[in-house]
């Protein structure tokens, strides 16, 4: 079974094509419930996101601001297990037939098995991974199981990267760049600043993989902001918190649906 690299890639080309940016919205597995999850995920995609990332939740999620480590510690206390990240990907793939990347760590990877991780991920629809925490040099078993079934390999970029470390990165990495807008954890902020556009140029000179900017977009004139510059607008922390401060869980998949539409309209400029 392959995967759905395909589909990623040619959900990014569409949006270029639209003259826009993608939205990629991040939710955890298994938060507030691996049904929960999932429903929150397809409302996401029903308000009008192209591409969602699904967290595999961690207990020392080390790049995760506090609204995510909240959502992981809940899906962790409720029993949360890769079966149920990878049914959550599988049934909001097969609900919307758009592109579904998990992202993760690579210490629950290792324990897993790689081979294992990426057979399943590719028999549930799967597009790809994104591994924040693994270096390039390590990354060749992961690679190579990634290619066989037809998965994206998403690395992680930073300001601090030096030119010729992104291009070390550009070159072995697949689907598109996820670009980190500052130095720091999660979580939305009152501005994405300058340093996003200049990563994002300084990226662009080593590759023609799209780039995509996350970490501190929250609304839709942030998400326009970016969407000018960046081929994607990665957003997590606010879909998280709007569920968080969400009365009942079904507020919490509404809340998800109407912040995706604003954001929508943001990287359309009609924000």
């Amino acid at each position: 079974m392959s995967g759905n690299i395909r589909l990623l890639s040619d959900t990014l080309a569409a949006a270029k094509a639209e003259g826009r940016a993608a939205l990629i919205a991040y939710l955890p597995a298994g938060f507030p419930t691996v049904d929960g999850g999932i429903e929150a995920i397809k409302a996401a995609f029903d308000g009008g996101a192209d591409i969602v990332e699904v967290g595999l939740p961690h207990s020392d999620p080390v790049l995760d601001g506090p609204v995510i480590q909240t959502a992981d510690d809940i899906a962790l206390r409720g029993g949360v297990k890769i079966a149920d990240v990878m049914r959550t990907v599988r049934e909001a793939h097969a609900a919307t037939g758009k592109p579904v990347l998990v992202m993760t760590y690579w210490n629950p990877i290792d324990r897993y098995g790689v081979e294992r991780f990426t057979a399943e991920l590719a028999e549930a629809g799967g597009a790809g991974c994104i591994l924040p925490d693994l270096p390039v040099q390590e990354a060749g078993l992961w690679r190579e199981h990634a290619e066989k079934h037809g998965l994206a390999t998403v690395f992680v970029v930073a300001p601090s990267s030096k030119d010729a470390r992104l291009a070390e990165i550009t070159k072995v990495g697949t689907g598109f760049v996820y670009a980190a807008s500052l130095m720091g954890v999660t979580g939305t902020r009152a501005s994405v600043g300058a340093q996003a556009q200049e990563l994002v140029e300084r990226t662009r000179a080593t590759t023609d993989t799209p780039v995509c900017v996350g970490l501190g977009v929250s609304n839709a004139q942030q998400a326009a902001e970016v969407a000018r510059f960046a081929d994607g607008v990665i957003v997590g922390s606010a879909f998280v918190k709007g569920m968080l401060d969400a009365p009942d869980d079904a507020a919490g998949v509404e809340a998800v649906r109407v912040l995706a539409g604003e954001l929508a309209k943001g990287v359309r400029g009609e924000a």
